[in-house]
């Protein structure tokens, strides 16, 4: 059975900005010469090129394991409850939690 293979994203963002949005390279070009894009960082990369959107598209957004430890990593770090992670990551705190109990017991 083959591995699931995930988008190109770093390839994808990378023409999109050369050919659309030139001028915005220089603040993307840190997130681009990372070797993997996390799902957060893809986030950036959204709100760098098209802005602050409205919309909240939560419901769509799928965070492998790694993205889940890495915004885990930062409540621990920055001593945030549930609540304040989900705010600053526009996320449930059910979700919040939920990724606890799976990744911290």
């Amino acid at each position: 059975m083959e591995k699931y293979k995930q988008p190109d994203f770093k390839q994808i963002y990378t023409d999109m900005i050369i050919s659309k949005y030139p001028n915005k390279y220089g603040l993307c070009e840190y997130l681009l010469s990372k070797n993997e894009l996390l799902a957060l960082d893809i986030l950036k990369l959204n709100t760098i090129i098209f802005g602050a959107s409205e919309k909240n598209n939560s419901k769509y957004r799928s965070y492998k394991t790694t993205d889940i430890l890495s915004i885990l990593d930062y409540q621990k770090e920055h001593k945030l409850n549930n609540s304040q992670v989900a705010l600053h990551f526009k996320l449930s705190r059910n979700t919040i939690a939920k990724w606890r109990k799976i990744f911290l017991v």
